[in-house]
């Protein structure tokens, strides 16, 4: 069984956009994580996620990003804390190369996972721990 008080999460904070652009553009601005290029909203209270279980029993999740970089986005996943297969990122087409882009990540099992956020040569990772519900 996953533990979440071992895990390291990343604990998020509100979205502080940058200049010129207007704060309700990230989906999931008051739990946020960023880097000034790159930043993701909707890591949940305390970089908890709590889900429910899809039909094939994984787990997902949607988050939004807010991309300076230009660029197509990807998304990557790893479990830290037992084996399991990599985490799926969904990325939808027509959001442009810029800005607000939505997402999906699909969790093969509850635990503490590392998720990996690229554009370009810009990268973003966060630490959740992912709970079915």
């Amino acid at each position: 069984m996953a533990d979440a008080a071992r895990c390291p999460v990343t604990r998020p904070r509100s979205f502080e956009p940058p200049p010129g652009v207007r704060s309700g553009v990230l989906f999931g601005a008051s739990s946020a994580h960023g880097n000034g290029r790159l930043w993701v909203g909707g890591l949940g209270e305390n970089g908890i996620i709590m889900t429910g279980p899809e039909a094939d029993g994984s787990l997902s999740m949607k988050f939004g990003w807010y991309r300076i970089t230009g660029g197509q986005l990807t998304i990557t996943g790893r479990r830290l804390d037992g084996p399991a297969p990599p985490a799926r990122g969904h990325v939808p087409d027509g959001y442009g190369n810029i800005g607000f882009q939505s997402s999906g990540v699909t969790f093969p099992t509850a635990g503490c996972w590392e998720i990996t956020g690229t554009v370009g040569s810009t990268t973003l990772t966060f630490i959740t721990f992912v709970i079915g519900g």
